[in-house]
C-alpha cells in the first residue's frame, strides 16, 4: 500500500487513484499521523505527502510530523517544498494520467511495490473478510437497485448466500422497470432472499400537499426510515447490516483539511432496539471501481453503469417545490419513454392520465 498523506491538496483522491491504476492499494490519512500508526498499517511500501491550498488551518501552516522521515519506509512530497526527503514534485494536477507518469518511478523501483490490486483479488479478499465477520448469522440489507446498493449485495450473495436477507422498498420515484429488474437480477436470477415492498401510494400521500422542501426531504427520508424499520421488525436473528458505504464516503467525511462533510446515503435512524453491528465491504473503492467490481460479480451492465440523471431529476422536482402532478408532467417530457418512472398506474390512480 502506498499511503497518501493529505497536507492540504484538493487532489489526493486524483492522487490515489492513480495509483491504484497502476495496481498498487492506496489510501489517504491525515497529515498529523504518527510513525506508530503509521507502521502499524498493513503491507506499506511508501508515503506521498501531498501538499496544497488547504494547508493553513486555524491561521497555523500545518505539516506532517518529522518522525515520519525515520520510519524507515520511503517518502516523497508533492506540491511540498519543505519536505525533508530526496524525492519532491510540484503541486499535482487533476489528471491521472499526468500523475501515474509522475509516480509510477517512486510507486514500482523506490518502493518497490507490486502490481496486485484488481478486482478479482479484491472479491476473493472480501468474501473471506464477510465470512469471518458474519460467520452463519443474517445480514440485512436495503437494496435500493442503485450501483453501490446492488454491488453489496451480489458481494455478500457471493459470501454469505441465503444468510443476506435483501429489503427493496418501491417508493415510488423509481425508473421505468427498475423495481422489476431487481427482483429479476436478484431473486429470480441469483436466487437471493428478497423481500419487496411496494409503498408508492404510501409516499405519494405523504407528500401530498407537501410544498415546503424541506419538510419534503425529511418525509421522503423519514418514511423509507419507518417502511424498512417495519420490514425488519418481521424478521428475526438479524444481527448485521450491509451498507453501501464507498471510498469517498470516509475521504469526504474528512481528513483534517477537508472543506466538505458528506451526509451520509445509507440507512441511518433507526432506533435503539434495532441497531445492526455494520458490514461496508465496498468502503475502499472508489465509484468507477465500485463498477469494475459489479462487472467482476456478473451483475448486468446495465444495472452497473446506468445513467443518475431519472432518479435526480424526480427527487428534484418532488422536494423542490413543484407539485407531484407537474414533477410528473415535466418528468414525462424531458425523457425518453425507455427511462420514465416505472409507477404509471399508480400516478395514474392517484392524480388521472397525464400524457405529455
Amino acid at each position: 500500500m502506498i499511503v497518501i498523506l493529505d497536507l492540504g491538496s484538493t487532489e489526493n483522491t486524483v492522487l490515489a487513484r492513480a495509483i491504484r491504476a497502476l495496481g498498487v492499494y492506496s489510501e489517504i490519512y491525515p497529515h498529523d499521523i504518527t510513525a506508530a500508526e503509521l507502521t502499524a498499517l498493513p503491507n506499506v511500501k511508501g508515503v506521498i505527502i501531498n501538499g496544497g491550498p488547504n494547508h493553513v488551518i486555524d491561521g497555523v501552516d500545518i505539516d506532517v510530523l518529522p518522525e515520519i522521515y525515520k520510519a524507515g519506509i520511503p517518502v516523497m512530497a508533492a506540491g511540498h517544498d519543505k519536505a525533508c526527503c530526496e524525492v519532491k514534485l510540484p503541486q499535482l494536477t487533476d489528471d491521472v494520467e499526468t500523475i501515474k507518469n509522475a509516480v509510477q518511478s517512486f510507486v514500482f523501483d523506490t518502493c518497490k511495490a507490486e502490481a496486485n490490486w484488481n478486482m478479482t483479488n479484491f472479491v476473493n479478499d472480501q468474501i473471506e473478510l464477510i465470512r469471518r465477520q458474519v460467520g452463519d448469522k443474517k445480514v440485512l440489507l436495503a437494496l435500493s437497485g442503485g450501483v453501490d446498493s446492488s454491488v453489496v449485495a451480489a458481494l455478500l450473495l457471493k459470501a454469505i448466500g441465503n444468510n443476506l436477507v435483501c429489503v427493496h422498498v418501491n417508493h415510488g420515484l423509481m425508473r421505468k422497470g427498475e423495481s422489476e429488474a431487481v427482483i429479476e437480477v436478484f431473486k429470480n436470477q441469483l436466487n437471493a432472499n428478497l423481500i419487496y415492498v411496494d409503498a408508492t401510494d404510501r409516499f405519494l400521500s405523504k407528500l401530498e400537499n407537501v410544498t415546503d422542501p424541506e419538510q419534503k426531504r425529511k418525509i421522503i427520508g423519514g418514511e423509507f426510515i419507518r417502511v424498512f424499520e417495519e420490514e425488519a421488525r418481521k424478521l428475526n436473528g438479524i444481527d448485521f447490516l450491509g451498507q453501501g458505504t464507498i471510498y469517498p464516503d470516509i475521504v469526504e467525511s474528512g481528513t483534517k483539511t477537508a472543506k466538505m462533510v458528506k451526509s451520509h446515503h445509507n440507512v441511518g435512524g433507526l432506533p435503539e432496539d434495532l441497531q445492526f453491528e455494520l458490514v461496508e465491504p465496498l468502503r475502499q473503492l472508489f465509484k468507477d471501481e465500485v463498477r469494475a467490481c459489479g462487472v467482476e460479480l456478473g451483475l448486468p451492465y446495465d444495472m452497473v453503469y446506468r445513467q443518475p440523471f431519472p432518479w435526480s431529476l424526480v427527487w428534484e422536482c418532488a422536494v423542490w417545490g413543484l407539485s407531484l402532478v407537474t414533477a410528473w408532467k415535466l418528468f414525462a417530457n424531458r425523457t425518453p419513454s425507455c427511462v420514465k418512472n416505472s409507477n404509471w398506474q399508480a400516478w395514474t390512480r392517484k392524480y388521472g392520465n397525464l400524457s405529455p
